[in-house]
């Protein structure tokens, strides 16, 4: 299974290519990137609503970079905390504080310091600042308590984690029992060789760290999570060079996928 990198990978490297693309999205999100950009694609590609996303402050969904509609896997209830785990310019992190209302709380966790400063300022913009913290911090580390998180939403990340049974550990462990997880990822429709996987320029391609939808559902159960499933697929990297490149030869596109906390822990 494709849930941990190899052996001798080049974690280091991998942590520095996220970062140094990451921060260029935020600094110049068109600048060309191996990945789509911007509200027409979240919009046209991905399912988004467009009247909610043209209401949101371009500072934000100009440099959204997900790979799919974490949304569409469940319902934000009226006063949750949600956390969005690696929230990038904040654009799925603004709607959920929509959703949330007066009564709820949406916390942002991110490593890229321009992405934060992204986040922020568009909450500011957006005039959901009250609402909404963002914080520095890793996927592997998350700065959050433990069970204090009604709902997890994850856009584009799991598959660029060197360790993705302590990403979802994390996961599990910052959310309430009852909680839910509304992921999307990058799957691919086979593993891929070991030659792939050691490649951390592929893993920054997000194809590299991909792993395919059962081990998907593997990872959620083994954190403890349950009813995992995948609720919707996107061609999210359509008119890339990351389609152009396994053209033919791997089917690589991302799902939306739920999970949830049980109430008692699964023996």
């Amino acid at each position: 299974m494709a849930t941990s990198c190899p052996i001798g990978f080049d974690a280091e490297r991998l942590r520095d290519q996220v970062q140094r693309t990451y921060e260029r999205v935020a600094r110049d999100p068109e600048s060309g990137f191996h990945f789509n950009v911007g509200a027409t694609y979240a919009i046209e590609s991905l399912g988004y609503p467009r009247a909610e996303i043209e209401a949101l402050p371009a500072s934000s969904t100009s440099r959204f970079a997900g790979v799919g509609n974490p949304h569409c896997g469940g319902e934000i209830p009226p006063g949750a905390v949600v956390l969005d785990h690696a929230c990038g310019a904040g654009m799925d992190l603004l709607l959920a504080a929509r959703r949330v209302g007066a009564r709820g709380r949406a916390i942002g966790v991110d490593v890229t310091p321009a992405m934060r400063e992204q986040a922020a300022r568009a909450a500011v913009e957006a005039g959901l600042d009250d609402l909404i913290e963002i914080r520095a911090g890793a996927f592997e580390n998350l700065p959050v308590d433990d069970a204090s998180v009604d709902v997890v939403i994850s856009n584009g990340v799991i598959n660029l984690a060197p360790d993705k049974p302590r990403v979802f550990a994390e996961i599990a462990r910052v959310l309430r029992p009852g909680g839910h997880l509304l992921l999307a990822d990058v799957v691919i429709e086979r593993e891929l060789s070991i030659e792939a996987r050691s490649d951390p320029d592929l893993w920054a391609a997000c194809v590299g760290g991909a792993v395919t939808e059962p081990e998907l559902e593997s990872l959620a159960a083994q954190s403890g999570l349950a009813d995992g499933r995948v609720v919707r697929h996107f061609d999210c990297f359509r008119r890339t060079s990351v389609e152009r490149k396994f053209a033919g030869r791997l089917r690589v596109r991302a799902v939306a996928f739920h999970a949830v906390k049980p109430q008692v822990a699964l023996r």
